[in-house]
């Protein structure tokens, strides 16, 4: 909205030192580090009043779980309020509005993919935590309707994403493209695309996106058991998100890099920026001991974002190689519980490969105490990060 207002006004700026002040707003770097400074202090400033209305509303973690470990590990923090992630998502939606040029398609759709994710996981806590109020049993949205929203906007996001990339004539562009590590799209010292690319058909593209949104959306939702676990490896991922969107849009360091070039793709610069900013203002109230939870409201629309920003920038394998620590957690309830019942099947036994599934509550059950399991997950998260970005040059 800001950088709107700043070229309808920029005709019209006659003294040279207010035309100075303001061109900086047509730097999408410069809006980039705004966003994230905006959104860090919007959250920083209103979490403790957000936290005291949630505090007045009793809003605390009332979720059921049938492993008595979990259940020992939740009592510890009984008191603390959950739907921390209404100041993610709000500080998210305020800055890139401000800042993003939101006449971009990509940009409005990704505040919708963040306003849909987050209203989702919102009657996913209210459900929980009011269960007792409203006297029914009932613990937030079965999994098969909370898994019909995610998919369903995967599957919105990556039909108008493929139709935003058809070029004017209808042809296909980079936005159509699988990149695939270390492949080149672009033959070296030109501008050209590469031999031996491969152009998506709206089908697989949008069950890409979809895959990409969903699992995503649900990796991080599974991360977030631990104090400062799910924000600050969110974090990490987001700054690297900033300089994947950069690059996506613009061309000369795309064709340097040989990736694909994405026009206007930059702007999403500016939402990973805010992204980034909430997810560190988060930190500030989330870490140990942690005085609010992001919950559902918070970890749906984190994770089905960046899923969303890795489609529209064409990096969806490198964002998962970023994301490992969020792919590993979700990985291994989906080995857990898929051995524990074919064993059960095959001996009447169920067994567990892991001493309890997510695999942040493996290591603590084996003696890790909670801030080595978040710290140290967080470096293995930095280093990911800064793998995944070194495999840019690898082409």
């Amino acid at each position: 909205m800001i950088y709107i207002l700043f070229e309808l006004l920029q005709n019209r700026i006659k003294i040279e030192l207010l035309y100075k002040l303001f061109s900086i707003f047509d730097q999408v770097q410069f809006r980039a580090l705004l966003a994230a400074g905006l959104s860090f202090a919007i959250v920083v400033l209103m979490g403790k009043r957000v936290i005291r209305f949630l505090i007045a509303m009793k809003i605390g973690d009332g979720g059921e779980t049938d492993s008595e470990l979990l259940r020992e590990h939740a009592a510890t923090k009984a008191n603390v309020p959950t739907m921390g992630g209404v100041l993610i998502v709000g500080s998210i939606f305020i800055s890139t509005f401000l800042l993003a040029d939101i006449r971009i398609n990509r940009v409005y759709l990704g505040l919708f993919t963040l306003i849909w994710l987050a209203c989702v996981g919102g009657a996913d806590d209210w459900l929980k935590l009011t269960a007792s109020r409203r006297g029914t049993g009932r613990q937030g949205l079965y999994s098969w309707e909370k898994l019909v929203f995610q998919l369903g906007i995967g599957a919105i996001v990556g039909y108008f994403a493929y139709r935003y990339g058809m070029l004017a004539d209808g042809a296909d562009s980079m936005a159509h493209v699988l990149n695939l590590p270390f492949q080149r799209s672009y033959e070296p010292g030109t501008k050209f695309a590469a031999s031996g690319l491969i152009y998506l058909s709206m089908p697989v593209f949008i069950f890409i996106s979809t895959m990409m949104v969903a699992g995503l959306s649900n990796a991080v939702n599974i991360t977030d058991g631990m104090d400062g676990l799910a924000s600050g490896t969110s974090l990490i991922i987001t700054f690297g998100l900033v300089l994947l969107a950069l690059i996506a849009g613009n061309q000369g360091a795309a064709q340097y890099l040989y990736v694909p070039f994405i026009p206007f793709a930059d702007e999403l610069a500016v939402m990973a920026g805010a992204m980034a900013g909430a997810c560190l203002g988060f930190l500030w109230w989330n870490c140990k001991p942690a005085q609010v939870f992001m919950g559902d409201t918070g970890s749906l629309a984190i994770g089905g974002l960046i899923g969303y920003i890795a489609v529209m920038i064409r990096q969806e394998f490198v964002v998962l190689l970023m994301c490992g620590v969020f792919l590993f957690e979700i990985g291994s309830v989906i080995l857990q519980v898929g051995w524990f019942k074919y064993t059960r099947i095959k001996t009447g036994t169920g067994r567990r490969i892991f001493r309890i599934a997510p695999y942040h509550h493996h290591l603590h059950q084996g003696g890790w105490a909670e801030n080595q399991v978040v710290n140290r997950l967080w470096i293995v998260g930095i280093l990911l990060m800064v793998l995944a970005m070194a495999s840019l040059k690898i082409r």
